[in-house]
């Protein structure tokens, strides 16, 4: 009886423990895998999972890479795969660690921005910075999202909703926005948690409203009512 042919695909000089180490690791793709769930996965003791990892990665076919989830647990990947943005963070991170430069270099940008247009949406910032390339990469409006984010809750600017006046006469209303963080700019804007309590929160045709069509802040009567005022 002939023994059965092995995949051509198969590196030479493997034992069988690396072979079947380097196929659970390869099925994981970019995701990874950790030490202990190899060990579960393949069933083999302890020393000879460890003594085959670390041949494996002299011989250059998997490599260790850091999870940002998890930093003190050891996950492997074969090389010819690059980590996911879940356990690599993507470009937020360095080598596994925050790249904090980055960021304040990106929120200074942001803050400069929407001083000087004193309020912005998510769209016109993230305009802003890829037509300025402040970055090397593709920056995503995910990504500008989270910076902005952090900026809120660093209390530097706020979130709030358009209105359709004054400074928010262009935007539509319900719109959420971004103004800086002041006294006057909470004055003019109307917070995402107070919004609920307005007219134009609970307006069924609030995606119909724009300053300047049928249905506009300037011809509502409960909106008129509520801040009671004359227009």
């Amino acid at each position: 009886m002939s023994k059965r042919k092995r995949p051509e695909t198969d590196p030479p000089g493997l034992v069988d423990s690396e072979r079947a180490i380097l196929n659970v690791i390869k099925s994981k793709k970019d995701i990874g895998i950790w030490a202990r769930d190899i060990k579960q996965e393949t069933k083999l003791a302890d020393h000879v999972v460890t003594k085959s990892l670390k041949s494996l990665l002299t011989k250059k076919l998997i490599k260790e890479v850091v999870n940002i989830q998890n930093k003190g647990k050891k996950h492997y990947m074969a090389v010819e795969f690059e980590p996911s943005k879940e356990i690599s963070g993507g470009e937020w991170y360095v080598d596994g660690n925050l790249d904090k430069a980055l960021i304040n270099v990106l929120e200074q940008l942001c803050f400069r921005y929407i001083r000087a247009q004193k309020v912005v949406t998510l769209e016109g910032v993230h305009n802003e910075l890829k037509k300025n390339r402040v970055v090397t990469f593709d920056i995503s409006s995910q990504q500008v999202g989270e910076i902005l984010n952090s900026m809120v809750l660093d209390n530097n600017i706020i979130e709030v909703k358009s209105t359709g006046l004054r400074d928010y006469h262009s935007i539509p209303i319900g719109t959420v926005c971004y103004r800086v963080a002041s006294a006057a700019g909470v004055a003019k804007g109307l917070r995402i948690g107070a919004f609920a309590s307005i007219p134009c929160g609970a307006c069924p045709r609030i995606s119909l409203c724009t300053p300047d069509g049928v249905i506009s802040p300037s011809n509502c009567v409960y909106y008129a009512r509520w801040l009671n005022i004359d227009f």
